[in-house]
């Protein structure tokens, strides 16, 4: 028997219909979902400042070998 399901998962091919906002100049994009250039630059700003925090944290957490009085990983409980 020869199977006749779709070789792309769902959730792909949906996506390759789907039009999204992007902090990137293109021209494929419909115009509704173009954004300025100050917009574009305010979000590119945005994402690098967020970058730039999840880095951090996570070089604080490999330096951190020592409990902090307060804190606790998740799952467990505080006493």
């Amino acid at each position: 028997m020869i199977n006749a399901a779709p070789t792309t998962p769902r959730h792909l091919a949906a996506a390759a219909d789907t039009e999204q906002l992007t902090l990137l100049p293109n021209d494929s994009v419909t115009p509704r979902f173009r954004l300025s250039r100050d917009t574009r630059e305010r979000g590119l700003r945005h994402v690098a400042e967020i970058r730039r925090m999840l880095a951090e944290r996570s070089e604080a957490q490999r330096n951190d070998t020592a409990p902090t009085p307060g804190r606790f990983d998740v799952g467990h409980r505080a006493a």
